[in-house]
């Protein structure tokens, strides 16, 4: 199988090209990517906890699912595609920002990605993939706030840049209007 390409852009989201993933990763090239962010109607966020066998952040707690565009598809496209895949259902994306992030890991590769944040509303239990998700949780968005600055060694970089940048983007009741 073809290692998945990633699709390189400029500051501005413009695509400039393609990539394989890895080399992307291991040249910190920019390109593009998304976060997805589902809650439920108590406002709790679905946090998923990453497969121990990931190649960065292993075991790390994070948003619902994240990854990256495939060349030809949209972002809310991506974004159910790879809800499904990791987490077993598919519900209706809203995009609500985009922002460029750099950070270095232990293992040599850097994520340097401009990365759309969509969120969604669900109620069930997802069926996660034990290739991609360890384990999962509903958990409050203000605990998660509490916890991260208690423990930030548990959560992924690009979680913990979203949640301390973006937060009023990734809180549903304030991007519904009913907070």
């Amino acid at each position: 199988m073809r290692e998945e390409q990633v699709i390189l852009v400029n500051k501005n989201d413009e695509q400039i090209g393609l990539m394989p993933k890895m080399e992307a990763h291991e040249k910190a090239v920019l390109h593009r990517a998304f976060s997805v962010f589902i809650f439920n109607d108590k406002n709790e966020l679905m946090l998923q906890q990453r497969a121990l066998s990931k190649y960065h952040s292993p075991g790390l707690w994070t948003n619902t699912c994240c990854s990256h565009q495939r060349d030809g598809e949209s972002n809310i496209e991506a974004g159910k595609r790879r809800l499904h895949e990791e987490m077993g259902f598919v519900t209706e994306l809203k995009e609500t920002t985009s922002f460029i992030y750099k950070a270095p890991f232990d293992n040599g590769l850097t994520e340097h990605e401009l990365d759309h944040i969509m969120v969604g509303l669900y109620n069930e239990e997802p069926s996660i993939n034990p290739d991609e998700v360890e384990s999962w949780k509903w958990m409050d968005i203000e605990d998660v706030k509490v916890d991260m600055a208690l423990h930030p060694e548990k959560y992924t970089a690009w979680f913990k840049i979203i949640f301390d940048k973006f937060y009023k983007h990734i809180n549903l009741v304030d991007n519904e209007g009913n907070g």
